[in-house]
């Protein structure tokens, strides 16, 4: 492996799916590291990027077959045929880590794909780089680890041995985990970020993706949608709510909920935006579990762009920091859930009771994560509310948590007497 290639940890995920599985599919946004990533690990491989490259798979797709294996098909859902050939292929000649797939969004034209590829084709996506991805994190603080031993003391990192700022926080907010934005000198990165989304929108040619996928669309209403939820992070507003905020603002007279619903898919299909599912099951009390999903960003730093946020920006406005904040923190969980081989979901019931995250093993073992800004404040009542959780579940015959984490903005570590793990973002890893 090239000496200056970052680890992704989703590399042991792709691993294991290599040698249990005939093809494995790695998605993710644009410019997130896959082709990079996969090709550490292919024998072979073929880019559909060209108009020519894309009018010879759709010509005799079994040729981009050809090639010593694990053979790597880059940007594969421009000829979603390829599916089909690759599953009929298996079948035939099953062999473990045949291929691997990269693809910036779903296939445009899903009828094409006739089978699921179950027991065949397994699936990885790959997010952002995390903190500890970045060599940002210190990663003194392991999940996995939490998980193995609850008891477990943490060192204690004083303040001072810190060296995050709240300031600094807000800059890797705007920031964020592009590759190439981390390349940049530190003065010039967050413009290389908002370069970035600019080119989001713009279609390069007739054969992009995204071309493809707007055809016939309103691109300043797609860019208006993905505004609505940036302005709606971290929170489960209702379609009906950034309808109306939408024609209220006066930035469209017309607008109905299933037109806003068909953008938003878009913006999924591209891998920017996903709705975080809540941690659904029945308590044995008057109060309902809330079963609506938490709006995110693929990376925080889109939000933030589309709205224009810097990070002073960011500091002059400490509520909304904190909406954004947990966006980019559950960015950097879902990926050490994803290494765990565990689901990432939130809780919020109807007397209020709310957890940002909770981290669930396959073996049932789970834990409870607040995420906060760090303040005097927000620290006491995060402890507060998971604190009452725990006691709920307890109340209602359910396992407590395995642990309690407040994962904060900056600041230092440590354990609480009543057991909540007081982790900065910047010291955690998987």
């Amino acid at each position: 492996m090239s000496t200056k290639y970052i680890k992704r940890l989703a590399e042991n995920d792709l691993i294991k799916k290599l040698n249990s599985s005939g093809c494995v599919l790695v998605s993710g946004p644009k410019f997130c590291g896959k082709s990079t990533m996969c090709n550490q690990y292919a024998r072979s491989s073929v880019a559909l990027i060209t108009n020519n490259d894309i009018e010879i798979a759709e010509a005799d797709p079994r040729y981009l077959l050809n090639g010593e294996t694990p053979h790597l098909i880059d940007e594969w859902q421009k000829v979603p045929e390829l599916w089909n050939i690759i599953r009929d292929d298996i079948d035939k000649d099953y062999k473990f880590g045949k291929y691997i797939l990269t693809g910036s969004t779903t296939p445009v034209n899903e009828e094409k794909i006739q089978h699921s590829g179950a027991g065949r084709i397994s699936t990885v996506q790959l997010k952002p780089f995390t903190l500890y991805e970045s060599g940002e994190s210190r990663g003194l603080v392991s999940l996995r680890e939490l998980f193995a031993n609850n008891d477990k003391e943490i060192t204690t990192v004083f303040l001072q041995n810190n060296n995050m700022t709240l300031r600094e926080m807000a800059f890797l907010l705007c920031r964020g985990g592009w590759p190439i934005s981390n390349k940049a000198k530190k003065e010039y990165a967050i413009d290389v970020t908002r370069n970035y989304y600019d080119g989001l929108f713009v279609v390069e040619n007739e054969n992009d993706e995204f071309s493809t996928f707007i055809k016939g669309k309103d691109v300043n209403l797609l860019i208006t949608v993905l505004k609505s939820y940036a302005r709606n992070i971290s929170t489960q507003s209702k379609i009906s709510s950034m309808v109306k905020d939408i024609k209220e603002s006066g930035i469209r007279e017309t607008l109905d909920e299933d037109t806003f619903a068909s953008y938003a898919n878009i913006l999924k299909k591209l891998f920017i935006i996903y709705d975080m599912p809540a941690w659904n099951f029945n308590l044995r009390t008057s109060v309902a579990v809330r079963t609506a999903p938490t709006h995110h960003f693929i990376d925080t730093s889109i939000a933030l762009a589309s709205l224009g946020i810097n990070p002073e920006d960011l500091i002059n406005d400490m509520k909304s920091f904190g909406y954004f904040f947990e966006d980019f923190a559950l960015r950097d969980l879902s990926v050490y859930a994803q290494s765990l081989d565990a689901t990432l979901k939130h809780y919020r019931d109807s007397s209020g009771q709310e957890v940002d995250a909770i981290i669930e093993l396959k073996n049932g073992k789970y834990a409870a994560v607040e995420i906060k800004i760090a303040s005097k404040k927000n620290i006491e009542e995060g402890i507060k509310s998971l604190n009452a959780f725990e006691q709920k579940m307890l109340n209602n015959g359910y396992n407590k948590p395995n642990f309690k984490m407040l994962l904060t903005s900056h600041g230092g570590a440590y354990k609480t007497e009543d057991g909540v793990f007081v982790v900065p973002i910047n010291i955690l890893k998987d």
